[in-house]
C-alpha cells in the first residue's frame, strides 16, 4: 500500500482551532492499526476506504468510552477486523455496544447530500444493525467526528427515499439522520433492545448455496481481479450465498491476492463441506453410528488391540489389523480408545474399501482437537489402480492429495489429519481420467 501515514503531520504541528469541540483525536496506535489492516486489501483503491473505516471504529470506541463508561463495546465479530469482510463491505458492521448492534458508515467529507449504504447492511439479517452511525473522519487532522445516526426502524420508514445504485449501494439523504449523537448514547443506555426489531436470520442459507452452487463454480473465478466487486459478477441471490458463508468469502479474498489462475477443485470441495450433511465420527467412540453413516453402509470396527499375528484374511476387521500393524511399525500409533469404521465403495466399477479411524486428542492446548486417520485400500488387500488419488480438504484448503507410493509395496494409501472439534473434513477418491467419488464430510461431535 502507498504509505497512508506519510502525509500526516506530527500532533504538535496540527491546528485544532477549527475542529468541532466534539472531535475525537486519533492516536498514533489508531493510525498504525488502520494502516496495517488496509494494507491487507488487494485493491489499492479500496485501501483508502478501509483505512477510513478503521479510523471510524477507533474514534467510535473512544467516543463511547469517554461519554458512557457503563457501556461495553465488543468488536470481536466486527467486519472491519475480518479481512475478507472488510474487503467487500464498505462499512463497519456487527459492532456490539451492550446488546445493540451498530454499523458505522465512515466518510472523509460531509459535503455530499446523500449517504451510501452497502446493500449488505440493509438487506442481509446477518449484518443489519439496530443503529447506523455516520462518522466523519478528518484524516489529515488525525481526528474524527461522530456526526449523526439512524435506527434500522427509521431506515425502513424512509425506504421510499432510498435508491439502489448500480454499484450495489443504497443512498439516503443526509437530512434523514439525527444529527444529535448524544441521543444515540441515551438510547444505547436506556432503550430496551427489543424496541428495535431486527429480521431473523433465515435457516435455509445452505439450501440457497446448494441451489446456486453450479453457477458459483462458474462465476467466482471471474472475481480474480481485485478490482472486481461481487455485484459486478453475481446476482443478489448468488452474492447472498457468498456473504452468508464466510468460507466462500475467504476463498474469493484469497483468490484476489493471487497472481495465477485458480484451481476449482478446492472450491467444489468447499461448497460440499458447507452444503452436505456430515457423518458424525464422534459417535463412533460410543460404539454408535449416526443415521447418515448407517444409511451409507458404514460398519463399525471392533475396539483396537494390537494384532497377535498374521492370520488368513477372512474379514475387513482382520484386514485392518494387518494394516494397523504395518502403520505401527512406521511409528503411527493408534490409541486403544480410538474407534473406526469402514465402507465399501465403487469407483468406475472398481471395488474399494475406505477405513476411517478417529480419536480425540488430549494435550496442553486449550483447543479441543480430534484426529482422523484415513486408509484407502481394496477388499482382500488386492492391488489399487496405479493412477488412484486420495484427497482430503477442510474449510481452509486441500490438506493432502496423494497416490500410491511407487517405492513401497503397500496395497493401500493412508493419511492422517487433525482439526478442532468444529472442523470438518471432505474425502475424495479419483482416477486420472476425472472419475471421482466424494464421501459426505466427516465431523466430530461428542454431544449428539
Amino acid at each position: 500500500m502507498n504509505n497512508l501515514t506519510s502525509n500526516i503531520l506530527p500532533m504538535s504541528y496540527l491546528d485544532f482551532d477549527d475542529l468541532p469541540t466534539s472531535a475525537i483525536i486519533l492516536s498514533d496506535d489508531d493510525i498504525n492499526r488502520a494502516a496495517e489492516i488496509s494494507d491487507r486489501i488487494p485493491n489499492r483503491l479500496k485501501q483508502w476506504q478501509v483505512y477510513l473505516n478503521c479510523l471510524a471504529l477507533s474514534a467510535f470506541e473512544t467516543w463511547v468510552d469517554e461519554r458512557a463508561e457503563s457501556l461495553t463495546i465488543n468488536s470481536d465479530k466486527c467486519t472491519i477486523l475480518q479481512t475478507a469482510l472488510a474487503n467487500f463491505i464498505n462499512g463497519v458492521a456487527n459492532l456490539k455496544v451492550g446488546e445493540f448492534k451498530v454499523c458505522l458508515i465512515a466518510t472523509g467529507s460531509l459535503s455530499d447530500e446523500m449517504v451510501s449504504f452497502p446493500r449488505v447492511v440493509v438487506d442481509l439479517p446477518e449484518f443489519i444493525p439496530h443503529f447506523y452511525v455516520l462518522v466523519e473522519v478528518l484524516e489529515e487532522r488525525q481526528s474524527a467526528n461522530i456526526y449523526a445516526f439512524l435506527s434500522y426502524q427509521e431506515l425502513l420508514e424512509r425506504q421510499n427515499l432510498t435508491s439502489l445504485q448500480s454499484d450495489g449501494n443504497y443512498q439516503l439523504p443526509i437530512s434523514s439522520f439525527d444529527n444529535n449523537p448524544d441521543r444515540l448514547l441515551l438510547y444505547l443506555r436506556c432503550l430496551e433492545v427489543s424496541a428495535i426489531s431486527l429480521p431473523a436470520i433465515p435457516t435455509n442459507r445452505a439450501e440457497i448455496l446448494a441451489r446456486v452452487q453450479n453457477q458459483l463454480l462458474e462465476l467466482l473465478p471471474e472475481l480474480q481481479s481485485p478490482e472486481r466487486e461481487l455485484s459486478d459478477i453475481l446476482t443478489w441471490e448468488q452474492a447472498t450465498a457468498v456473504f452468508t458463508n464466510p468460507e466462500l468469502l475467504n476463498w474469493v479474498y484469497t483468490l484476489q491476492q493471487q497472481n495465477y489462475p485458480p484451481a476449482n477443485t478446492f472450491l467444489r470441495d468447499l461448497i460440499k463441506l458447507i452444503t452436505q450433511p456430515a457423518v458424525n465420527a464422534g459417535r463412533w467412540l460410543g460404539n454408535e453410528l449416526d443415521e447418515l453413516a448407517q444409511g451409507l453402509s458404514w460398519v463399525l470396527l471392533p475396539s483396537f488391540v494390537p494384532a497377535s499375528g498374521m492370520r488368513p484374511m477372512r474379514s475387513p476387521e482382520e484386514e485392518f489389523e494387518v494394516i494397523a500393524t504395518q502403520l505401527r511399525q512406521r511409528g503411527l500409533e493408534i490409541p486403544v480408545q480410538a474407534r473406526g469404521a469402514y465402507q465399501d465403495i465403487l469407483l468406475a466399477g472398481i471395488p474399494l474399501r475406505m477405513y476411517a479411524v478417529t480419536w480425540h486428542l488430549v494435550g496442553e492446548s486449550e483447543q479441543r482437537e480430534w484426529s482422523l486417520l484415513l486408509i484407502l485400500g481394496a477388499p482382500a488387500l488386492s492391488s489399487l489402480p496405479a493412477d488412484i488419488k486420495l484427497r482430503v480438504s477442510d474449510q481452509t484448503g486441500i490438506l493432502d492429495e496423494l497416490g500410491l507410493n511407487a517405492e513401497s509395496e503397500d496395497a493401500y494409501i493412508f493419511t492422517r489429519v487433525v482439526g478442532n472439534w468444529d472442523e470438518k473434513f471432505l474425502v475424495s477418491v479419483s482416477l486420472m481420467d476425472g472419475v471421482e467419488v466424494t464421501l459426505p464430510p466427516f465431523a466430530f461431535d461428542l454431544g449428539r
